[in-house]
């Protein structure tokens, strides 16, 4: 059987786009208007339609809800959050441990309310096994694991290459680390379901009707304005179509693909019964999860950018991607070199120039947003839509600050990306450089990490 090439995801394909919902009307008005029906902007309508239950809120779509990387992501529910190490830095150790005990807290909090509101997204919490196949993967899986510790998880395990085979069987796999702060889930079923809950609770949501400018108290689309006190912008990979926007995130291209399901017989070679998500410590990383039925879904770079913050059509993949893919996914499991590939599609991630996630509201303007989770936003967006709640029933006098309102990412400021063509240049210089560095490290066996890649992480800002 060929592999079919976009149409969204395959998580749209196995589940189904949804009945499209109506287009703005006309010139309308509301207490609060989100910009994006992703993850981010749901779960701000849903917490603060749960707080306040007489807000009038709006939710404008350009496509419909999960067209996004809402609908497209690898389904990592997981305790990452990008910039951890900056905002230690700047605002001292004990800020980026709270930061990230929030974050570990949002995995059990998606989990809990997913259950509460009866979304059934596939979850299944089996933690995050990161793994090591080279020398200089193996030092770096140490230090991130020994960091991962000093920052607070001390629930956090390193195995060794005999332990992490019992949980998966990675062909060349010399150690992992293993933390419990994660979870496998169905992208599509959860943005869906999302969806689903905020409608039943009284939120407005207008799909296929683009926003093409936010300026304070207007959303301004082809169909209409909307005027609003607060206007939030949850966009996250496609802000740069936003009118001022361009070079405000940048859209970072990930691609996946995923097998046809898998015969018991193979699972049993494999093992992965725990059903971690699994990532690897190489520059150019993967991510993958072993689906509710079976399969086994796995993503990375392939194309990293398109000129211009171009963004892909309805999930198309390049074959060069999709032929790379495969192969990462056969390195690691040779026994499926066989194995049909049953749907390949690719999404855009916001990466601010800093490559920091950040939540904020301008309380002299009421625009707020929230986003540039670099790849980390399943559980991400949760956070910031939580937090993005509290700052605004502060800045109405409803509240005072919060535990997530005193966060160090909240009101961080990011500078602009370079103007084209040095952004262009620049990332793909970035990532051959990321891929040249994990060929070298993969047959010096050397522990020291490729000089091109430490240079691209200090020229990049990752570091």
């Amino acid at each position: 059987m060929s592999t079919v090439n976009g149409g969204i995801s395959f998580w749209y394909a196995q589940d189904g786009i949804p009945t499209p919902r109506e287009p703005l009307p006309g010139d309308t008005t509301a207490d609060i208007c989100i910009v994006g029906g992703g993850y981010t902007g749901l779960w701000t309508a849903y917490y603060l339609k749960k707080a306040v239950p007489f807000l009038n809120i709006t939710v404008l779509e350009a496509a419909f809800c999960g067209y996004g990387a809402s609908g497209r992501n690898g389904g990592w529910l997981y305790n990452g959050i990008a910039g951890r190490d900056r905002y230690a830095r700047r605002h001292g150790h004990d800020a980026a441990v709270r930061l990230q005990q929030a974050m570990n807290d949002t995995v059990d909090e998606v989990i809990r309310t997913a259950d509460a509101e009866a979304i059934d997204a596939d979850i299944h919490k089996g933690g995050v096994l990161e793994i090591a196949h080279t020398p200089a993967q193996l030092a770096r899986l140490k230090a991130f694991h020994a960091v991962d510790i000093a920052f607070g998880e001390k629930d956090r395990l390193l195995l060794g290459a005999r332990e992490t085979a019992e949980r998966v069987h990675v062909t060349g796999a010399v150690a992992s680390s293993w933390t419990p702060h994660g979870a496998r889930l169905h992208p599509g079923k959860l943005v869906k379901g999302l969806a689903t809950t905020v409608e039943a609770l009284g939120v407005t949501i207008h799909e296929s009707t683009p926003v093409t400018e936010i300026r304070p108290k207007h959303a301004v689309t082809p169909y209409g304005t909307v005027r609003a006190p607060y206007i939030l912008r949850c966009t996250e990979g496609f802000t740069a179509s936003l009118k001022g926007h361009r070079r405000t995130w940048l859209p970072m291209n990930s691609s996946m693909i995923v097998t046809d399901p898998l015969p018991e017989h193979l699972w049993s070679q494999i093992g992965w019964t725990g059903r971690e998500t699994l990532g690897d410590m190489a520059h150019a990383y993967m991510y993958a999860q072993r689906t509710a039925d079976d399969r086994i879904a796995i993503g990375g770079r392939g194309v990293p950018y398109r000129y211009g913050s171009r963004t892909d059509h309805d999930g198309r993949t390049q074959p060069a991607t999709i032929d790379a893919l495969r192969q990462i996914l056969i390195r690691f499991f040779p026994q499926l070199a066989g194995t049909g590939i049953a749907h390949a599609w690719s999404g855009v991630l916001g990466v601010p120039r800093d490559w920091c996630a950040t939540v904020t509201l301008d309380r002299s303007t009421g625009l707020g947003w929230a986003g540039g989770y670099v790849g980390s936003g399943v559980a991400t967006a949760n956070l910031a839509a939580r937090t993005l709640r509290d700052l605004i029933q502060q800045d109405s006098g409803q509240s005072g600050p919060t535990d997530l309102t005193t966060l160090p990412w909240v009101n961080h400021k990011v500078r602009n990306w370079e103007p084209e063509p040095l952004r262009w240049l620049g990332v793909h210089t970035l990532y051959a450089a990321y891929r040249v560095a994990d060929r070298r490290e993969s047959t010096t066996h050397t522990a020291m990490t490729h000089r091109l890649a430490t240079l691209a992480d200090k020229l990049s800002g990752r570091h």
